[in-house]
């Protein structure tokens, strides 16, 4: 991406190139780190709604949270958390119960089954011989990286 600077002025282009730059370098690593995690994925016989729906569970104090939650959370809509809760329902991953003190409320609870499907996947990702391997020892930095850019534009903490 170096030329780009260079062209950019050659061409008369007004205004920086990096704001370019910086978009499309995080749309390429985007691109690059989704295909990984889909193929650890595959393995496993989860989609990546289903992973962080899991994971996001297997980070609770009891492993449970309101459906409703789950789509704040997820920044997902609500029909796409239920259709993912069916689906992870069904392979027997979580349980979905009504809340004690509220009915108009659904939990879903994470099951062991879900808990170590969940754990098989983080640990492919940073295993030496995984789809992920390029960023061995990179995780971290790129966490520590990426998180003041994205508080900055109005997500929350992680």
């Amino acid at each position: 991406m170096d030329g780009i600077h260079d062209r950019w002025e050659g061409q008369g282009l007004p205004g920086e190139p990096w704001a370019f730059m910086a978009i499309c370098s995080i749309s390429r690593l985007h691109q690059f780190v989704k295909k990984a995690l889909d193929i650890e994925l595959k393995k496993v016989d989860l989609s990546r709604t289903g992973y962080f729906l899991l994971t996001t569970l297997a980070l609770t104090t009891n492993g449970c949270a309101r459906l409703s939650s789950l789509g704040r959370i997820l920044m997902m809509h609500p029909t796409s958390v239920k259709l993912t809760v069916d689906q992870l329902e069904a392979a027997g991953l979580v349980t979905r119960t009504r809340h004690p003190r509220d009915r108009r409320a659904t939990l879903v609870q994470i099951t062991e089954a879900g808990f170590e499907r969940a754990g098989e996947v983080n640990k492919a990702l940073e295993a030496p011989g995984g789809a992920l391997a390029a960023l061995a020892g990179m995780h971290e930095d790129l966490f520590t990286a990426l998180q003041p850019a994205r508080l900055a534009i109005g997500d929350h903490e992680l």
